[in-house]
């Protein structure tokens, strides 16, 4: 079984919040294809990155997670580079960690 984690940011790179439907049909297509899946949205997680030896960088961030029982790589490459189009973002961050139900 995998687990896969899909962080999407709260705001645009300007401040400005995405709606709350847009996490919501995130999260419905995720389940309409798995059967179920969480989205951590009232404790937006907090990021910080660099970018080589430049100015560090900020965001909050909006945490999926989905069980699958294997990990479809290319069906997860297609959503993530839908979900950058829809977040306008560079690059979505998607994990996945083998795990074991119990």
């Amino acid at each position: 079984m995998v687990l896969v984690e899909i962080l999407l940011p709260l705001s645009d790179n300007s401040g400005t919040p995405f709606p709350t439907t847009l996490y919501r049909e995130v999260q419905e297509r995720l389940a309409e294809k798995f059967g179920g899946a969480t989205a951590y949205m009232r404790s937006p997680a907090n990021g910080l990155w660099r970018e080589g030896r430049g100015s560090s960088h900020q965001d909050e961030v909006v945490l999926f997670e989905v069980m699958a029982e294997t990990l479809e790589a290319t069906y997860w490459q297609t959503v993530k580079g839908k979900l950058a189009e829809e977040f306008r973002q560079n690059d979505i961050v998607v994990r996945a960690t083998n795990i074991t139900r119990l």
